[in-house]
């Protein structure tokens, strides 16, 4: 374990601790806004598609608190008093949460994908039920692959290769979970390939029929809209998973020097900056998400001003009260 302990300036140890702890902090706080957004309003919570985008919202939830406790408990305070099950335990949590994150976007993009290219049949093909089916295979595929570590595919089970990046990691299962992460990413460019094709036709369409208004044009802007959201997101996530994914494979094929390891503890931090922005990016984009934000602040603020009000008011209540009950007393 003690080679695995790749931090060794202070610097080093307190930069992990506060990118951890500002991106962890903010992560759960964003995430858990847009779950109590999604969940407070009966409208949101019926549709299919912000169901995969609160299962997003949760998996970062989950990933953030487990790696950020794990990772900052093995790389800053050098805690190795754990055994083999444990390591592997946590090592799982981890990889369930962002493959069920990832799996998530992966289900948004077919959403829209569904949502655009077959706009007629879209309610019938993608049902509330359909998408808590959907949901509970992701979950269960994603904890069974993490927990196959755990389970007995690791390099003091085997006597194989271990990997240099993480303790007890078995290279034949590291190489099939990048394999695993690759196929959910080409699958969700592809999705999201067609998705923008379409899109540009709807918006060549509606510049074409501008004199027409009605619930298609509607539904038209709003799926370009999701469309564009959504795209934003992939390229977010592809910015802060390439680095991580680039030194995963590099790792199976060649030794890795101590620098490279630093650098790959690093850029694990960016995993946890891309859980931070997906919210922003719902925030800014999804119209129905913003104006049930606005209404959280606006009855927030509402709130605030009554309890200030209401010392004022209590006390001008009592001063009448004793007017009054003076006046009496000097009429009698």
């Amino acid at each position: 374990m003690e080679c695995f302990k790749v931090l060794s300036t202070q610097v080093q140890k307190i930069s992990i601790a506060t990118l951890c702890g500002l991106f962890g902090t903010l992560c759960v706080f964003e995430n858990s806004l847009v779950l109590y957004l999604i969940f407070s309003s009966p409208r949101t919570r019926r549709k299919p598609s912000y169901l995969f985008i609160s299962s997003l919202a949760l998996a970062d939830i989950l990933a953030s608190v487990i790696f950020v406790s794990s990772f900052v408990n093995f790389h800053v305070f050098n805690e190795t008093n754990f055994s083999k099950e444990t390591f592997l335990l946590q090592l799982g949590g981890v990889n369930t949460s962002f493959s069920a994150s990832l799996s998530s976007l992966l289900l948004t993009a077919l959403d829209r994908y569904i949502s655009i290219s077959r706009p007629s049949e879209y309610k019938l093909l993608m049902t509330r039920k359909r998408a808590w089916i959907a949901l509970g295979v992701l979950w269960v595929t994603c904890a069974t692959i993490a927990s196959l570590p755990l389970l007995g595919w690791n390099c003091c089970m085997l006597n194989s290769t271990c990997s240099e990046l993480f303790p007890f990691v078995d290279d034949n299962y590291l190489s099939s979970w990048v394999c695993f992460v690759m196929v959910l990413l080409g699958c969700i460019i592809y999705a999201y390939a067609h998705v923008l094709w379409r899109a540009h036709q709807h918006v060549a369409y509606m510049e074409k029929h501008q004199a027409q208004v009605g619930k298609q044009n509607t539904r038209m802007r709003m799926d370009v809209m999701l469309a564009k959201t959504l795209v934003m997101v992939l390229t977010v996530l592809m910015l802060c998973w390439s680095p991580v994914l680039v030194l995963m494979i590099y790792s199976i094929f060649a030794r890795l020097s101590d620098h490279l390891r630093k650098v790959f503890a690093f850029c694990s931090t960016l995993c946890l900056l891309n859980s931070m922005v997906n919210p922003v990016i719902y925030a800014l984009r999804s119209k129905e998400l913003y104006s049930s934000l606005r209404m959280v602040f606006s009855q927030f603020r509402r709130q605030m001003k009554a309890s200030e009000d209401s010392p004022e008011a209590e006390s001008t209540h009592k001063s009448s009260v004793i007017e009054t009950v003076c006046e009496d007393t000097r009429a009698t």
